[in-house]
């Protein structure tokens, strides 16, 4: 189906977002929101962003980031973000919001950013959208696979 996906790359200081051209070839980098922890509203304020893009951009789906371990099991920080994307699938709805894998997904956009020379403050204020890229990127490559 063709439309703007967005990759959301959940952290536990920040939340990194991408986006997909509409026929779903390529991620780009979107936008970094500080993750709100405070519980002080109904709708945390990272949350009512993402749902704001989704709105900007027609997204028609959104590819969150499961963290899976090497051995291809789910833990603690799994169990984290399937609580984030109950909450957020509410707030998003009724745009559906999907899982992928997201293994090493940060670990690859640090070492990209490295390779060209973004270190310290800089990659820290970018990595999270690189990791988002990654996740839905792959995610994209991995739907074409299937068709």
């Amino acid at each position: 189906m063709r439309g703007v996906r967005l990759g959301v790359d959940v952290g536990s200081v920040r939340v990194g977002v991408a986006s997909s051209d509409p026929d779903g070839i390529l991620a780009t980098p979107l936008a970094t929101v500080s993750r709100d922890v405070t519980q002080s509203s109904d709708i945390p304020s990272d949350m009512a962003e993402i749902a704001r893009l989704v709105r900007e951009y027609e997204a028609i789906e959104v590819v969150v980031g499961l963290p899976i371990n090497l051995a291809g099991k789910e833990g603690p920080a799994a169990a984290s973000i399937r609580q984030y994307v109950e909450i957020l699938k509410a707030v998003v709805d009724p745009v559906p919001v999907l899982f992928a894998d997201e293994r090493l997904s940060t670990v690859i956009a640090t070492r990209r950013l490295s390779d060209r020379g973004v270190r310290g403050k800089r990659q820290r204020a970018v990595v999270d959208q690189v990791a988002a890229v990654e996740i839905l990127q792959s995610w994209l490559d991995a739907q074409r696979r299937r068709s």
